[in-house]
């Protein structure tokens, strides 16, 4: 059975934690080394609801499997019809699909927002989103090479964009 696509809520944000740290510690896909804390994904999920945001969550009966969010991508109000989303899969559930059905949801929900461009800044070395991410439609529009540094090496940050909408 597919997992559910819903909006998070309170009680998945441990769930959330979880995947989000794991990410930071084994992977490049957050350019980031510091772990969060539960206060803090707390008050991150917070702001985004507060700026009419979605949060969404892959779910199953073992719990949160995946999670996804997208919110402003600069801060200029000519921006303002652009957001940047993040997709993130519990490591025990990738390649079932989850992070494919979080990402059309989340095209839906900004398109249900007005917006007019969706975009993804992907490390360059992650070969699995940079695939998931064509398949949805998304086009590499820029490379960045070595803007991060982690586990002693430099890393690309590539972005692609998605249109969501006719102009």
């Amino acid at each position: 059975m597919p997992p559910l696509i819903v909006d998070a809520a309170e009680d998945d944000l441990p769930g959330i934690l979880a995947i989000y740290n794991h990410v930071i510690a084994a992977s490049t896909a957050v350019y980031s080394e510091e772990t969060v804390t539960l206060d803090d994904r707390r008050s991150w999920f917070q702001g985004r609801l507060a700026q009419g945001y979605p949060v969404l969550v892959a779910r199953d009966e073992s719990g949160v499997l995946g999670f996804a969010s997208f919110g402003d991508f600069r801060a200029w109000p000519c921006y303002r019809h652009t957001v940047e989303h993040s997709v993130h899969v519990r490591e025990n559930q990738r390649g079932r699909g989850i992070g494919t059905a979080l990402v059309q949801a989340l095209l839906g929900r900004a398109r249900d927002r007005g917006k007019h461009v969706i975009v993804a800044g992907i490390d360059a070395d992650n070969s699995v989103s940079l695939r998931l991410h064509a398949r949805l439609g998304f086009d590499q529009v820029g490379r960045f090479r070595e803007v991060g540094r982690k586990f002693d090496r430099w890393l690309d940050l590539v972005f692609l964009q998605r249109r969501l909408a006719a102009p």
